[in-house]
Parts: structure tokens; C-alpha cells; sequence
């Protein structure tokens, strides 16, 4: 047994300490043991021996046996404790056994306690895997709770940051270079871009978020990071990358997938403010049944591991415990909002991976992640040819909710040279191109609206118009277009907050795409 069990005896007498032992090698329990006969000792054997079992006798010279009961339950209360006595009357035993002994034996019975040890640490291991099942459920259910929190916000903030961003620019470009005003906007604009990423990580960490996955090379992407990364982490810390010749392929999100790189770099660099080295590796593995056993929502089966170590101050047990939840952070006021690692475990756990993390205090830290291997062939990256204009005189159907934002869009797109339809939810959406005798060529719509949603009102004015085109717009698709947040790639979306340029580059892409 490579961690032998602790075995922790409040006992005056060694020679029952000795008989107890024997007992229990005997009958083949392996074990290490150390005795303590009064109170101060047995607090000190607690904290520096760490038992997994207490055995202590009713009568004590010190202390008696319920004065140690009383003291393991405050030290150690998931410890399992068995009263092991000469005499113990019927109300004594009820009485142990109330206070949180979880049994007891008589010493002129000793043949029994093998069989009560083992059964006290198996109930022991069952009520801490319960409790671990439950805290991951607790988390479970936190994580579902902020994941509609955090897509009602996005809605609702997108079309604010849409609005903001969009006429902050469409003004931007009314004032000649130079000119305070124009400085002023794009303050404006700098502070939507910062709006629209903590969305973006609020959505990520809840998955929320929408994907748009392919199957790529995790090496490629490393490479294409390095020279960013270089400059990220400061001339001080060497970076190592270690990539397998032969690594397998995935299917994600590739920008995604930089985010959690970026991130996990980020917090690696601070973790060596005196410099240090900082590595990245990638490797096929095989993750077996018995690691999925003790991995919730794991399966085993072949991974393919991208690891990022650093050789910083590392993390204590307690920061470990909560470093994934959502604003918890150990940098000080105004460094971090406490959504970075959130956001890489939201991102992960959305793409069918899993991740692990590994650190001791003043050792460094190692996080893991793996994601499913594929064996497919890597998706052609289609480079869309350049346009000459974004332009265009093609009639757009507009559907929108809020009106600030369906403004806007009109007035990107009257600007751009096309004719403008435009209706508020998608009962008028449909009412509208049913009177309309000349075809249209675009409908954009909200995914999230009230009465109809963005894929019942594209179904409906196909059936009135069948060549159609659709283009998608959110900033949060509740699963309406997507599955688990991932998008159909044949689905053309744009995402809030959008810009005017990528509005009317969008609808250029979408409007010349071959049928």
C-alpha cells in the first residue's frame, strides 16, 4: 500500500495498545499507528500526524474518553472514532454514539474490531465521496444559475454595448484627425470593446457562449501564439515549448482555445515575478477508467494534452479549492477581475474537454488540459476573396427588437446602398414581407425576441420568399441556433456587440456566398 493507513490510539496502557495492533495485522489491515494518552498530546498528534482513524479507550487518566470524543469533533470531525473499552455499559454506548463515535468495541472482544475499522473507513470514504458529489452538484447548480443570469445580462447589455459602440463610431468619423472630440469617442469605444470581453467571460465560464468549433491542430496554434507570448511574458521568463511530432487532431473553437492559452500564460507570468521558466507541452494520452472514475464527467479514452507549467510561487490547498469559481482572485484591487481561470474551465468544459491542475506552495504550478482526440482531417480554412466594396443595392429584411439597435442597423445598411425593411418582432416581420411584391434577398434577424424566435421567423418568410438568406445576430443564442452553444457552421451569425464595419462585412460575405 504505497500511503499505509494512520492509525491514531488514546490509550494509557501499551500493552492493550500492543494487543489492539496485533489484532488488526493479523487479520491483515496494514497500517502505521502512534499513541497519545492525554489531551494536549492527542491535539498535536492531530495536527502533525493526520489519522484516518481514532481509537480510544472509555477511561483516561488525563481525560476521559468523551472529553477526546468532544475535541476530535471540533479537530477532525469526518475522522472516524471507535471507543475501544473494558467496560462500556448499554447508555454509555448510546451516549458515544450520539456525540459522533461511529462505534465501539470491548476489549475482551478485540476479534471484532478488524471488522468494525474496516467498515468505519469504508463509511468514511462513502461520506466523503458523497460529500465531494454533492459540492460538485452544489457547483453544478451554481453554474447553471449564473449561466441564465449571465445570458439575460448578455442580451440585454449587447444591444446597450451595440448601441454605444455603434453611434460612438458612426460619430468618430464626423470629426477630422486631431480633434479632442474624436479622442473622446474612442475612450468610448475602448471601453465597449472592455465591456463586450467580460460578457464574453461571464458567458464562457457559464457556457454560454457560442462556438463556432473546427477540427485543427493544437500545435499550430501554440506556434502561431509564440512570438505573442514572448512579448507577453517579459524578457525575465524563458519560454519552452515541448510539442509532440505526432499529436492528434481536435475539434474546437481555435480562438478559443488562444483565450484559455493566453490566460493560463497571464497567470503563470505573475506567478514568477522574479523571472522563472514557462513551458508548454502537448502530448497524445490515454486517460483509463479508473482516472474517469474520480474525475465526474470524465470518460476514458484517448485525449490529446496541452500543458502549460510554470516555476512560480505556486498556490496552497486553499486557493486550489476555489480557483475556478467566478471573481475569486489573489491579485491585489484593480489587477484581474477574478474571471480569468473561470472563463478557461467554462471554455473547456463547453469544447468536451477536461482540466487538472497540479501546484505546491513555492513549486510551481501545472495545468492540464485535455480534449477529445479525433481522426479526422484538418478543416480547410476558406480565405474569402477581397472586396472591393462593402456596398451593395439588394432590398434586407431587419428584424429587432430593440429599437436603439435596430436604428443603428438601418443606418449602417441605408449607408451601404441597400433598401431597408424593417420590422420589430417577427409576427410584423412576416406580416411585411408577405405585402412586399418584390423579392427580398436578406433577412436579419435577432435569435432571442419575443412571440416568435430568429429561427421561426426565418422559417416563415422562406415560405413566402424560398431563395432567402438569414443572417443570425446575438450575443447570446440560449440554444436557439446552437447546440450546448455551439454553432452550425452552415448557419450564417454574427455576434453582438457588432461594429458597423462588421455588420456591413457580414452581410456582403453573406449576400455573395455561392448557394
Amino acid at each position: 500500500m504505497a500511503d499505509l493507513l494512520r492509525f491514531l490510539i488514546v490509550e494509557d496502557q501499551q500493552d492493550d495498545v500492543e494487543l489492539e495492533e496485533l489484532e488488526l495485522r493479523s487479520a491483515g489491515v496494514e497500517f502505521v499507528s502512534r499513541r497519545v494518552d492525554d489531551g494536549a498530546a492527542f491535539r498535536t498528534a492531530v495536527a502533525e500526524f493526520a489519522p484516518h482513524l481514532i481509537l480510544c479507550d472509555y477511561r483516561l487518566p488525563d481525560i476521559d474518553g468523551m472529553g477526546v470524543l468532544r475535541l476530535a469533533r471540533e479537530l477532525c470531525p469526518d475522522i472516524p472514532f471507535i471507543f475501544v473499552s473494558g467496560t462500556l455499559g448499554e447508555d454509555r454506548a448510546v451516549e458515544a454514539l450520539k456525540s459522533g463515535a461511529v462505534d465501539y468495541v470491548l476489549k475482551d472482544r478485540l476479534s471484532s474490531l478488524p471488522l468494525r475499522v474496516r467498515r468505519a473507513l469504508r463509511e468514511a470514504d462513502e461520506r466523503r465521496e458523497r460529500q465531494v458529489l454533492e459540492e460538485r452538484l452544489r457547483q453544478a447548480q451554481k453554474v447553471e444559475v449564473l449561466g441564465q443570469l449571465a445570458g439575460a445580462v448578455a442580451h440585454d447589455f449587447n444591444n446597450l454595448l451595440t448601441v454605444i459602440g455603434g453611434f460612438a463610431t458612426l460619430t468618430h468619423e464626423t470629426f477630422a484627425a486631431g480633434d479632442h472630440r474624436r479622442q473622446d469617442l474612442e475612450e468610448i469605444q475602448k471601453a465597449t470593446r472592455r465591456g463586450s470581453e467580460l460578457t464574453r467571460q461571464l458567458l464562457a465560464f457559464a457556457r454560454r457562449q457560442v462556438l463556432a468549433p473546427k477540427v485543427i491542430d493544437l500545435n499550430a496554434v501554440v506556434a502561431n501564439m509564440r512570438a505573442m507570448l514572448e512579448r507577453l511574458i517579459g524578457e525575465d521568463v524563458a519560454f519552452v515549448s515541448v510539442l509532440s511530432e505526432d499529436l492528434g487532431r481536435v475539434q474546437a473553437d481555435a480562438g478559443q482555445i488562444e483565450q484559455v492559452i493566453m490566460n493560463l500564460a497571464i497567470n503563470a507570468r505573475d506567478a514568477m515575478p522574479q523571472g522563472g521558466e514557462l513551458t508548454i507541452e502537448t502530448r497524445n494520452v490515454e486517460l483509463d477508467a479508473d482516472y474517469a472514475r474520480v474525475h465526474a464527467g470524465v470518460e476514458h479514452g484517448r485525449y490529446v494534452m496541452l500543458a502549460i507549467s510554470d516555476t512560480g510561487m505556486g498556490m496552497t490547498d486553499d486557493v486550489l479549492s476555489h480557483l475556478f469559481e467566478p471573481f475569486f482572485t489573489t491579485k491585489g484591487a484593480g489587477h484581474g477581475t477574478g474571471l480569468g481561470l473561470a472563463t478557461v474551465h467554462g471554455i473547456v468544459k463547453q469544447s468536451g474537454g477536461h482540466i487538472s491542475v497540479y501546484s505546491e506552495a513555492g513549486h510551481g504550478t501545472s495545468f492540464k488540459v485535455y480534449f477529445p482526440r479525433i481522426d479526422r482531417p484538418l478543416d480547410e480554412v476558406t480565405l474569402q476573396p477581397p472586396r472591393r466594396s462593402l456596398h451593395g443595392t439588394e432590398t434586407v429584411l431587419l428584424v429587432e427588437d430593440a429599437p436603439a439597435v435596430r436604428m443603428l442597423a438601418r443606418r449602417v445598411l441605408e449607408a451601404h446602398g441597400y433598401r431597408v425593411l424593417e420590422a420589430a418582432d417577427g409576427v410584423e416581420a412576416v406580416e411585411s414581407a408577405k405585402q412586399q411584391h418584390d423579392p427580398i434577398d436578406l433577412l436579419i434577424t435577432d435569435v432571442i425576441m419575443p412571440r416568435m424566435s430568429g429561427l421561426e421567423v426565418a422559417s416563415a418568410v422562406a415560405a413566402v420568399f424560398p431563395g432567402i438568406r438569414t443572417l443570425y445576430v446575438s450575443g447570446y443564442t440560449a440554444n436557439a441556433i446552437a447546440r450546448r452553444g455551439v454553432i452550425d457552421p452552415t448557419m450564417p451569425f454574427l455576434e453582438k456587440p457588432f461594429t458597423p464595419a462588421s455588420l456591413a462585412s457580414k452581410v456582403r460575405e453573406v449576400l455573395d456566398a455561392q448557394a
